[in-house]
């Protein structure tokens, strides 16, 4: 099922919310259902694959990252530096396909440890890089029910492994909020 978890990212943003709400994905006003639209689960592979039944090498697997670069503080203020340190992210992300640094297990997937966050030379504060890599449980929990909303759009057309996906995302919130 590792294939999936490149699917699920893609398919699992929603459309942009009737009334302002705070949500955690990223929210799109282009239209109602972003490039995981209707045609989407045919372009991105073979159902088989989708479903996980391929005869493949999963280490082969292309590294699927999904990242957010617009988390804000109280204050509404962006905690990443900006566009420009963009690249240290890229730097882990590479590192981490060869093995060179660590990540943490988290219900929503890996993330960098804080040592392995490349923040040499920036004025950034530790307390944005902890809430960076930190994972809002409850939050989450909230986005479920629209994740599920989203892709009952899919009807039919939705592998059975995306909606595995969805379970068991929020059976690791759950578990994690214990």
């Amino acid at each position: 099922m590792e294939s999936l978890q490149g699917t699920f990212p893609v398919l699992s943003v929603g459309p942009q919310a009737p009334e302002p709400r705070p949500r955690l994905g990223v929210q799109y006003s282009l239209g109602s259902l972003p490039f995981g639209g209707f045609v989407a689960l045919p372009q991105l592979a073979p159902m088989d694959i989708i479903e996980g039944k391929a005869d493949l090498d999963r280490a082969k697997l292309p590294k699927i990252y999904y990242v957010n670069w617009f988390r804000t503080d109280e204050n509404g203020k962006f905690l990443w530096p900006g566009y420009g340190e963009n690249s240290r992210v890229l730097k882990w992300i590479f590192q981490r396909s060869e093995g060179k640094v660590h990540a943490l297990d988290t219900p929503i997937g890996r993330l960098p440890e804080p040592a392995d966050l490349d923040t040499n030379g920036l004025d950034l504060p530790a307390s944005n890089v902890a809430k960076l890599l930190s994972v809002d449980v409850d939050g989450w929990l909230a986005e479920v029910p629209l994740i599920r909303e989203h892709f009952a759009k899919f009807g039919s057309h939705l592998p059975q492994g995306l909606k595995q996906e969805v379970d068991d995302l929020e059976q690791r919130l759950r578990k994690a909020k214990k």
